[in-house]
Formats: structure tokens, C-alpha cells, sequence
């Protein structure tokens, strides 16, 4: 149950969850399950073993085909989809002079290009059923500077300025969009970051430490509710007040 009191808030509704395989994206799906949603968990990796109401989908968010065979899937399997949170996301660190090309475009295909890919294939349901709810995440590094993290900087940040643009674009047809801004959550990802560096993005968390999976998980089953019907085009900050000081 992720630490999430299920209440059945998404029951009916069809969601797909990229990055599902562990992390964010895990505990994602599976929150949106235990309230009642049918989840297609993404990604490139499985998803582990089977849980109710989860169907695994193997998904590289950066290839245009793949999404496109996603919604042919889900429009000949579920006639509908109503939530699509854009979890898949990879990181670097390295300055603008250490940055080479290729992995600058590496992150940007993942993070940014994967992300507008997703809302291009998943748009025409929602749109065709005047409802939905989309998620993209961003990061507490898409809203100010790291040191390094160049590539993910930008990506993040164009998340954030993608997700106001299709908030308002598309508002008056019923389809929501939010950016998630996470600050330092214990995941795979970060356990791969140094340990010093954790350290120094937790000291400056003024809550005095870093957040779980669950703590996002249960800011997104709200943002895929009808409960947050009046909420679009906003940074959705959940980082224990890292961008407060």
C-alpha cells in the first residue's frame, strides 16, 4: 500500500505510468492500482512480479513508434485513457565544458523529448473523451541551478515550461496537466549519486531529510483525481521546502 490509505479515488480510470520499474514510477503504479485505477506500467525494464489491476508494457519513452503502438494498445484494449504521468527519467552531471554531445542528448531524449512524445500520443483520447489528467515530472532542478547536472537542468526545466504550455492550451477541452517537482527522494537513482552530494541537497532541506517514493506517489494519485478537478499548469512542489530558502 506504499503508506497510501486506499479510498478507491481513481477507481475506473485507465493510467499509464512510465519509469515503472522501480522507484518514483513503482510506487506510482502501484498507488494508482490500490486506488482502483487500471495502471499500464512502462518501461524499458519489467516491473517485477504481477500486481492487481497492472498490466507491464515494455516502453523506450524516447521512440515515437513505440508510443504510437501504445495508444493503439490501449485504445483496442481499454477505449480510453485517463491519467499519464511521465515518471521515465535519467540523470548527469556533468558542467557545459564536460559535456559532450551524446550524452547531453541521451538525457534531453529520455527526460524532455520523452515527455512531449507521451503527451502527443495520449492527448487524442483524452481529448476525444473532453477529460484527463497528465503529470510530468520535473524536479526541484528544473526550477533552479545545480552545479554539473547540466542536460538534466534544461530537460527538467523544459518539462516545467511544456507543462504550463499544454495546461493552457488544452484546458477549456478538459485536460489537466501539472509539472511534479520532486526535491531529494531515496530511489535507485539517488543511492547512484554520491554520497556527499546527497548529503548537501539534504542539509539544505530545511524538514531535515529527503523524502520517499510514497511521498510523491501520493501527491500523484491526487493530481489523477477528481479532486484536484480545479488544478493546472502548476509546479506540484513536494520537497520538504528545499525551494523555500
Amino acid at each position: 500500500m506504499n503508506g497510501i490509505r486506499s479510498t478507491q479515488r481513481l477507481q475506473g480510470k485507465v493510467a499509464v505510468v512510465t519509469g515503472a520499474a522501480m522507484g518514483i514510477g513503482h510506487a506510482v503504479v502501484r498507488a494508482f492500482a490500490d486506488e482502483g485505477a487500471w495502471v499500464i506500467a512502462a518501461d524499458v525494464a519489467p516491473f517485477g512480479r504481477p500486481y492487481p489491476l497492472v498490466e507491464q508494457r515494455r516502453l523506450d519513452v524516447g521512440d515515437e513508434h513505440a508510443w504510437a503502438e501504445l495508444a493503439d494498445h490501449l485504445a483496442a484494449r481499454y477505449g480510453r485513457v485517463d491519467v499519464l504521468a511521465n515518471v521515465a527519467g535519467v540523470i548527469g552531471y556533468d558542467a557545459i565544458a564536460d559535456l559532450d554531445l551524446a550524452e547531453w542528448q541521451r538525457i534531453i531524449r529520455v527526460d524532455q523529448t520523452g515527455v512531449f512524445l507521451g503527451m502527443r500520443a495520449m492527448l487524442p483520447a483524452m481529448l476525444a473523451a473532453g477529460s484527463g489528467s497528465i503529470i510530468n515530472f520535473s524536479s526541484d532542478w528544473g526550477v533552479v541551478g545545480g552545479v554539473g547536472v547540466t542536460a538534466y537542468n534544461a530537460a527538467k526545466g523544459a518539462v516545467g515550461s511544456m507543462s504550463r504550455n499544454a495546461a493552457v492550451t488544452y484546458a477549456a477541452q478538459g485536460v489537466r496537466v501539472n509539472a511534479m517537482v520532486p526535491g531529494w527522494i531515496s530511489t535507485p537513482l539517488t543511492d547512484r549519486q554520491p554520497a556527499d552530494a546527497n548529503a548537501r541537497v539534504i542539509g539544505s532541506t530545511p524538514v531535515g531529510h529527503g523524502g520517499s517514493p510514497s511521498d510523491i506517489a501520493a501527491a500523484c494519485v491526487y493530481l489523477a483525481s477528481d479532486e484536484s478537478r480545479f488544478v493546472t499548469g502548476t509546479d506540484f512542489v513536494v520537497d520538504g521546502g528545499f525551494l523555500a530558502t
